[in-house]
C-alpha cells in the first residue's frame, strides 16, 4: 500500500508543479488579481507583482491568463528562463506570441509590426497584454527601454498593451534600469507568507482536491507546518508531500507533529523566529 492509498488520495495533493485547479484563493492572492484585472481593464500600462521565492507568483500569473476571456483580450505568458536574454529575441518572441508571422529581424520593423498588430486588435475590440514571469532576469537596460517604447504606444483611448511582470523583490532594481519605466509603474503588489490560519485552509483546501475525506494531520501538526514554512506556499508543500511519505511509512494517521518536526529538520528548515 503506497502512501497515497494509506490516506485515502486519488493523486498527490502537494506537488510544487503548477496546476491551476489546486488555485488557493487567499484574500491576497485574490486582492492581487482584482489590481491586475483594473490595470489591464483600464490600460494602465505596466503593473508589477513581487514576492519572494515560493509565494505564489508563477501560479498567479497562470490564473491571470487563464481568467483573460479570449474574446476580450489577446494574452501571453513569457518566462524568463535565464539572463542571456537580449532585447531583440524578447521583441521578437513577443511578437511571435501575439500570432505576427515572419516577424522581422530588423528592430524598427518588428516594431512596427508590433504597433500594427496592437492597432488591428484594440480596433478589433481586444485588448493585449503580456504577462511576464521571472522578471528580475532581464538585467538589461535596453530590454527595459524597449518595453517603455510598447508603452509608448497610444491609440484615441489610450495605451495599446498593458505589461504585467512577476518578479521576486530584485525586480525593482531591474526596473531602475531605466528609471522612466520604473515611474511607468501603475500598480504594484507584493505577496507574503500566509498566516497560520490561512496556512491551514491552505493545506486543507490542497487535500479536498486530491480527494481527502479526512483530516491527515492534527493542529498540532499544521501548527508546526506554518512555523516551519512561514506561510511560504512552495515550503508548505515540500513539508507536507515529505510528511505524507514518512506518516504513511509509519502507519501514522493522522500525522503528528513529531513527523514534521523530523521532516522539516532533514530538509534544514529553520523554525521561525
Amino acid at each position: 500500500m503506497d502512501h497515497l492509498e494509506f490516506y485515502n488520495l486519488r493523486e498527490h495533493p502537494f506537488s510544487n508543479a503548477v496546476d491551476t485547479r489546486y488555485f488557493y484563493n487567499s484574500i491576497q492572492h485574490a486582492e492581487a488579481l482584482v489590481r491586475l484585472k483594473y490595470a489591464v481593464d483600464t490600460m494602465k500600462g505596466l503593473a508589477v507583482v513581487v514576492g519572494s521565492l515560493g509565494t505564489g507568483k508563477t501560479t498567479l500569473a497562470r490564473r491571470m491568463l487563464n481568467e483573460l476571456d479570449e474574446s476580450k483580450y489577446e494574452a501571453a505568458l513569457l518566462v524568463v528562463i535565464h539572463k542571456s536574454v537580449n532585447a531583440d529575441w524578447m521583441m521578437k518572441k513577443i511578437a511571435l506570441q501575439l500570432g505576427i508571422e515572419n516577424a522581422s529581424e530588423n528592430k524598427l520593423e518588428i516594431l512596427g509590426q508590433l504597433y500594427r498588430r496592437f492597432v488591428e486588435l484594440h480596433n478589433a475590440g481586444r485588448k493585449t497584454v503580456i504577462l511576464m514571469d521571472e522578471a528580475q532576469m532581464l538585467q538589461s537596460r535596453e530590454i527595459m527601454e524597449e518595453f517603455r517604447g510598447l508603452l509608448n504606444m497610444e491609440g484615441p483611448d489610450g495605451k495599446l498593451i498593458t505589461l504585467i511582470f512577476f518578479g521576486l523583490p530584485e525586480l525593482d532594481n531591474t526596473l531602475a534600469l531605466d528609471e522612466p519605466l520604473k515611474q511607468r509603474v501603475a500598480v504594484k503588489y507584493k505577496l507574503i507568507g500566509f498566516d497560520e490560519n490561512v496556512t491551514r485552509d491552505y493545506i486543507n483546501h490542497r487535500l479536498s482536491v486530491a480527494g481527502c475525506e479526512e483530516p491527515i494531520f492534527t493542529p498540532e501538526a499544521i501548527a508546526a507546518i506554518h512555523h516551519y514554512s512561514q506561510g511560504i506556499p512552495r515550503l508548505i508543500n515540500t513539508i507536507c508531500d515529505n510528511a505524507i511519505f514518512e506518516g504513511a511509512l509509519l502507519r501514522q494517521k493522522p500525522v503528528s507533529r513529531e513527523i514534521i518536526d523530523q521532516v522539516s529538520l532533514s530538509l534544514d528548515l529553520k523554525p521561525a523566529g
